[in-house]
Formats: C-alpha cells, structure tokens, sequence
C-alpha cells in the first residue's frame, strides 16, 4: 500500500483529503510491525489529521524497515519516537490511539493497558486469544470509556454489508445450515528446526512476555506464532474470526448451545505446528447448524472457492467471500431469488479507518462497525471451536453462567495462565 498525501506540518495534505484543525489532528502510536500492524497504520493514514508519532517492535530491524517505508512515503520520521517496550510507548503524553498488532498472546494485555493510560484503541484480531481474555477487553473498554475497534475489516465492505442485507430480506427461505471454510494453500506451518539464538536486534524475552518460557525457535517466530497454542489459535482464530463473524451476523446468533471439533495434523504431520491443519467444527444454534471446516496447504474449498460463508436456505444458498458474493437457487424452487456475482468495489481496511477516526472524534461508540464486544463475541465462538478439539469432547454451553458445564474445560481453558511475571490487570 502506498502512502496518497504528504505529511507536512503535522496535516495531510492532498487532493482528497481536506485541511484539519490542530484540534482534530488524532496521533497514532503502533505496537507490533511486522504484519497487519504496519497495514493498519498504513490505512490509518491515509485519514485526514491522523499523524504516527510513535513505533514500537521488539525487533529492531522491523523497527529499522518500518522507518524506512514512512520515509519513503514522505513522512517526517525525525518526529516519531521509536520504542522497544510497549510500556514506555503507553507513557508518551501525545499518543491518542494505539494500534495493537503484535501476536495474539499480547493483545489483551496491550489493549487493556492502553485503555488505563487514556488511550484509544485499534486492536487487531482474535482481540483475546482466550475467552477470558476476551471478556477484560469488553469491561476495560467501557471502564475506560474509549473507542475500541477490532481489526476485522471486513465489517466495512459493501459487498459484504449487501449480501447479509439480502440474507435479512427473507429471500433465502428457510435457513437450515451455514457452512463457514477456509482453505489457505500458501499457508503451511514450518519446518523443524533446532533451537537457536534469537537473531541479533530481537528482545526474545519481550516476545514471550506473559507467554511460557521456551528456548527460541525460528518456526515458532513472526508469522509462524499462529500454529502454537501459547501464542495464538490455528486458521480457527485468524482467518476464522473474519469468516464466522459473518456467519454469526448474518444470522443474528448468539453463542452456541453445544460445539464438537473433530480434526489434526492430518496433511503436514511431520511439520512445525501444535494447532490442527484440517478441523471440522460443528456449532450447534436453536433452528440452524453452524459448520466451520479448514485446511492448510490447498485451495479447493467449498463451492469451488477457497475460502467463504454460505448461508444455505430453502429457496437458495448466498455464497459470500472477500471476491463478492452470488445466490444460487434451488433446482426445485419457483422464487426467482438468483443473483450473479457482486463483485468487491471498495478497500475494507481504509473504510474500516475512517469509520474508526471518525469515532474517535465524535465519541460516538455505537457507531463503530467492530466494536471490541463484536471482536470479543466472534473470538469467543472461535475459541470455543479449539476448546471443543483441544478437550477432545463435545461441549455444551451454559449462556447463563458464561461456562461450560464441564468444570474441568472451565478450568484449563477459559483463562489464560500468565507467565514471567506479567498478570492481566483487574478490571
């Protein structure tokens, strides 16, 4: 992504964007680089008044690159402070919103700290990487009364918005099943590899934080964090969030009543990874079934696409993904209800920013389109998916006492323990 306007004088200027008053200038400081992190600052500003002030990675040289590419999209870097420790980041007077894009291990603990400091929040998603975490986000949040908007960008596509638009109007019929899928052929876990020294510039003890103490390990580093239950939850937390969260919107559903999760490392067995690469979960919800299904290391999904949600009526299935979305009718049905396909016309991620400054201006919380209560509600029901596989049971959820009721699950997996020395504030 490129940068479109200048930075000058602390006001981006450009042909889209009009003048803002020093009064509106919103200053961003982002923790987490390597990834979606430095794409969300990225987006952020392309938004009139949005400033970045402060970076911070535990490795030096994503610290290096990163100021590097704003320089090259003519930002003045000799006024953003660089930082090592997010702690110190959260001290700076002038940071307005943190940008929360570390891996999933840190985004509770982040999140919750920046709310205390008076901070706002854009954290990318799973917002928790356990359900207990998820639930301090949302109390933080309001505690804290700041605007919190989770990293699921795809609440700000049209596309989008438009199919689960005609999923409301009833045309569908009946709606018995939605089948949710992700198959990610470019994603395959790492080799094995010995333990190693963390490579030069990287603060590996930082990386851990509240994590366990282990012996570095290139293939559980950067990208690869994603297959290790310490720091993260397999394709069910990260492409799952996004998918199911239209799943669950679409049919305006709660929380499940019961979850069974069958799967393993069935296609890379000999590979680097803890979290399942093919898993089966089925979601069960008064008068529908919910299935998610994935795979790694191929692409021929469902409906001959890779990745999707299909909501699956009595007069006809809508197949949405991130390419656009289509309705194919029943053979036997007489509604006429087909459509072709609506293709993407607009950037989810930039979209999904200016929704965000523009809360952050007007304080207006309800009208962010991912609140952190929807990130928290759509990363619980994914973790509840790995608790189902993970226990190796079928599990049933108790809505009212927010558990399920088998006390041994409660006890080793609603909660992340947290180790050296970090602890999850009370809220």
């Amino acid at each position: 992504m490129q940068q479109s306007a200048a930075l000058a004088g602390g006001v981006l200027l450009g042909p889209r964007f009009p003048r803002v008053s020093p009064s509106d200038q919103i200053n961003v400081g982002a923790v987490g680089l390597n990834g979606m992190g430095f794409a969300d600052l990225t987006a952020a500003l392309k938004q009139p008044g949005v400033n970045v002030v402060a970076l911070c990675d535990i490795d030096k040289n994503v610290l290096d690159k990163r100021m590097k590419d704003l320089a090259k999209m003519n930002i003045d870097t000799s006024r953003i402070r660089t930082y090592g420790d997010y702690r110190k980041l959260l001290e700076q007077k002038d940071i307005d919103v943190v940008i929360v894009g570390t891996p999933d291990h840190w985004h509770a603990l982040i999140m919750i700290e920046a709310c205390m400091a008076g901070k706002d929040v854009y954290c990318e998603k799973p917002v928790g990487n356990s359900i207990g975490e998820c639930r301090a986000m949302v109390a933080a949040a309001k505690k804290y009364n700041r605007a919190v908007q989770a990293g699921q960008w795809q609440r700000s596509e049209q596309h989008f918005k438009d199919a689960v638009e005609f999923v409301y109007s009833g045309q569908l019929g009946n709606i018995r099943t939605v089948k949710v899928w992700c198959y990610q052929g470019w994603m395959k876990p790492g080799p094995v590899v010995p333990d190693s020294a963390p490579p030069p510039g990287v603060d590996y003890a930082m990386w851990l934080g509240p994590a366990p103490t282990r012996a570095f390990n290139s293939s559980r580093f950067h990208f690869n964090f994603r297959w290790f239950w310490d720091y993260a939850g397999g394709l069910m937390t990260d492409w799952g969030v996004h998918l199911l969260d239209y799943g669950l919107l679409g049919m305006k559903a709660d929380v499940p009543k019961s979850i069974a999760a069958l799967g393993g490392d069935f296609a890379y067995p000999d590979l680097y990874e803890e979290t399942p690469d093919t898993l089966t979960t089925l979601y069960e919800f008064d008068g529908f079934n919910l299935v998610w299904d994935h795979a790694m290391g191929i692409d021929n999904g469902s409906y001959g696409r890779d990745h999707g949600i299909a909501y699956i009526g009595n007069n006809a299935t809508l197949i949405l993904n991130r390419n656009g979305w289509e309705v194919i009718e029943e053979r036997q049905s007489k509604n006429k209800v087909s459509k072709p396909l609506a293709k993407v016309s607009d950037d989810g991620l930039v979209k999904h920013w200016a929704n965000y400054v523009g809360v952050v201006r007007s304080r207006r919380f309800e009208d962010l389109h991912c609140s952190i209560e929807a990130g928290a509600h759509v990363a619980t029901v994914a973790q509840m998916g790995n608790i189902s596989f993970r226990s190796g049971k079928r599990l049933t959820w108790d809505k009212a006492a927010g558990q399920f009721t088998d006390d041994d699950v409660n006890r080793q997996y609603l909660m992340k323990e947290y180790h050296n020395g970090y602890k999850l504030p009370a809220v």
